[in-house]
């Protein structure tokens, strides 16, 4: 009975029919949410790497217009001087040269800037081979069961072949030059990539809309393309961002061995080199310290980069 009165004491007036609008049916709900716009707002969050990216971009832009710049001089040429005839060698940074000549009388600056673009070149080659053949090759290795042995097998073989004996057979076997060094990087240079990419595709192969995606028929490629590599968009940059200074650094060591490019070519790695042979100098470790710096510079700015980037592609950081 009381139940009966607390619901005949409800004011019907608080209930009232909802009316129809044809055009509010019409519209949906729907997100303006884009990932690599997110990405972006993401990243340039981070001052640090924003202001390395600036950095960078005006490195990167200064070294390949740099030769279109009026006054300057060949990387190659050996500058004279004309009052004595005789090469201007080790000839300390002034307003002429600002960074000085080497031992045969090369302009410091023109050489710098033609090997920071050489070597730029040879890490982006590498760089690019080493993530599609990383990727590619590691894609296949974790997802495809039947290639499983054999691709190990090849890894195996691959990686247990110390790096240096291999540098040091392609140095007996070609000659030095652009083409070499970019060979002798390539050659093992993508298997760290391609486990990395292996052992995380493992991880996430079984999961139940992959799984799906196989009982629906879809091809391999397309499951690997759009179900498992959007996973790893974030590790995948940033091992490759991170290869391009590696690959730069690495420069360095193979012109300490000979395989590197000749002197006649001018790079970061042949500039480092000669300035190493001089150190001992004051008066000329010049050589060494501006090649150095520029090296630096590049090397940490996209080790930065790599790592920002790599947080900002994540989505469990967006917003």
């Amino acid at each position: 009975m009381s139940g009966k009165t607390r619901i005949e004491a409800i004011d019907p007036g608080l209930f009232e029919f909802a009316g129809f609008d044809e055009n509010a049916s019409e519209q949906i709900g729907y997100s303006d949410y884009s990932y690599w716009g997110s990405t972006v707002k993401v990243f340039l969050k981070n001052r640090v790497a924003f202001v390395l990216l600036v950095i960078l971009g005006a490195l990167l832009l200064f070294t390949f217009v740099q030769p279109l710049l009026p006054g300057q001089r060949s990387p190659t040429k050996i500058n004279i001087d004309p009052a004595t005839s005789v090469q201007m060698r080790n000839r300390a940074p002034d307003a002429t040269y600002w960074f000085g000549t080497n031992s045969i009388g090369q302009d410091l600056w023109a050489r710098i800037w033609s090997g920071t673009r050489t070597s730029l070149l040879i890490g982006l080659i590498v760089g690019f081979f080493e993530m599609i053949v990383g990727i590619v090759y590691g894609a296949l290795w974790g997802y495809v069961r039947k290639l499983d042995r054999v691709l190990t097998e090849i890894y195996n073989v691959l990686n247990n072949i110390p790096t240096t004996i291999i540098l040091l057979l392609m140095a007996y076997i070609l000659r030095p030059g652009f083409r070499t060094m970019i060979i002798a990087m390539c050659v093992t240079g993508w298997l760290g990539l391609a486990r990395f990419v292996r052992n995380q595709i493992v991880i996430i192969r079984d999961r139940e809309y992959n799984l799906a995606s196989r009982c629906l028929g879809t091809p391999t490629r397309r499951v690997i393309a759009k179900n498992l590599l959007p996973y790893l968009v974030s590790v995948i940059m940033l091992q490759t961002a991170l290869s391009i200074p590696g690959t730069m650094g690495g420069g360095v060591f193979l012109t300490y061995i000979g395989l590197g490019l000749p002197v006649s070519i001018p790079s970061l790695g042949n500039l480092v080199n000669e300035g190493r042979l001089i150190m001992m100098s004051p008066e000329l470790r010049y050589q060494l310290i501006f090649p150095t710096i520029v090296l630096s510079i590049i090397t940490i700015s996209f080790y930065v980069l790599g790592n920002a980037f790599a947080d900002a592609s994540d989505p469990r950081n967006h917003v």
